[in-house]
């Protein structure tokens, strides 16, 4: 399994020329390096290359990779097609063909973060690093297996639960008809597969996030004022959806530039920019992502024996946190981002009976 780096921050070009460095770095220290990004122009220009959605090797170690979305829809809908053809005994989906599906807002992100999962479990690669959009998109991406997760999980209840889930799953009447009127091969196996199937890649996706070898995020920023505040915005939401943030990379022609206590207590590593085509000093000056990933604070921690959770919620402050409760699981904002916690057996469905925000974290009580 492959360790999944990702850069956040305002900047576009000082971003992918800190993914590019990072590839090169790993790639020289004997890892296997797939760098991924989007089929936009910056990449090619910094590495002086045309590349496409097949990856291809620049140096040793290292090959590069563009997501081109309309050929990942072509293969994702090739996919759907199998799957369909599985549970229905007439297909409705064949004569569909992804060559001529137009691609709707969203879907660069999913079909990006399944191309991800796709080159992680090849087993070809050590690190993927991706250089995405940076912003928000990016961390809601890399979030989507506990979003999804959550969805899967309460309306699969929700309809369980309700009149025509139990009439379809208990009566030997209504089976049958559905199985003749829809044409469904109906079995218990065939409709729990699929679940089953789902629930696996998404809990593959949460435990990768959840683990700081497995995907980690780092900023990178200038002195500039309003970069800095959008980086501490966005290292607030990357703790929302359980994305470990291992540093800070500030990218700066002085080495005396400090930030002070902006990020604190993040590590912040001064970094030269790129002059002339010399990667060298850019690269010189990175910092030990996985080191350092290991060391930042965690998103969330659950202690079951103080029946407590903790939340790190850098960037804000605790006018800008909500914290709600229905039924088993806790619902917290903070910013544009909403997490809900899905709690042990040893605490779930016990009511908050305290909350406090201190020192960046929101500390819950059960």
């Amino acid at each position: 399994m492959a360790l999944i780096l990702t850069f956040l921050g305002k900047g576009g070009s000082d971003r992918t020329k800190i993914a590019i460095a990072a590839a090169k770095l790993l790639a020289t220290q004997g890892k296997r390096v797939l760098l991924a990004g989007q089929a936009e122009p910056a990449m090619s220009i910094l590495l002086g290359g045309t590349f496409g959605p097949e990856p291809q090797e620049i140096a040793a170690n290292l090959k590069v990779v563009q997501f081109q979305t309309a050929v990942l829809l072509e293969r994702s809908w090739e996919q759907v097609k199998k799957l369909e053809s599985q549970y229905l005994r007439t297909p409705i989906l064949k004569d569909i063909y992804g060559q001529e599906l137009a691609v709707l807002p969203g879907m660069d992100s999913a079909l990006a973060l399944n191309a991800i999962r796709e080159y992680d479990e090849s087993g070809k690669y050590d690190v993927i690093v991706y250089d995405g959009s940076g912003d928000s998109s990016t961390i809601r991406m890399l979030g989507m297996p506990e979003s999804l997760s959550w969805y899967v999980r309460r309306f699969r209840q929700l309809f369980v639960n309700s009149d025509l889930g139990k009439t379809i799953t208990e009566s030997p009447l209504i089976q049958p008809l559905i199985s003749t009127f829809f044409n469904v091969n109906w079995t218990a196996d065939n409709f729990s597969q699929p679940t089953n199937q789902i629930n696996n890649f998404l809990d593959k996706g949460k435990a990768a996030l959840a683990d700081p070898k497995r995907a980690a995020a780092f900023l990178v920023t200038t002195n500039d004022p309003v970069e800095v505040a959008t980086n501490r915005y966005l290292w607030g939401g990357a703790q929302q959806v359980g994305l470990t943030v291992g540093g800070v990379i500030l990218v700066y022609s002085e080495i005396n530039v400090h930030l002070g206590e902006e990020f604190t207590p993040l590590p912040v590593s001064v970094v030269p920019d790129v002059k002339g085509g010399d990667w060298q000093p850019l690269i010189d000056a990175l910092p030990n992502f996985i080191a350092q990933a290991i060391q930042a604070p965690k998103p969330i921690e659950i202690d079951v024996n103080t029946r407590q959770v903790r939340l790190f919620l850098p960037g804000f402050d605790k006018k800008q946190v909500k914290l709600t409760q229905y039924g088993p699981e806790i619902t917290v904002e903070a910013g544009d981002q909403r997490r809900n916690i899905f709690l042990p057996p040893a605490l779930s469905g016990r009511p908050v009976s305290g909350a406090k925000f201190q020192n960046q974290y929101l500390i819950i009580s059960l």
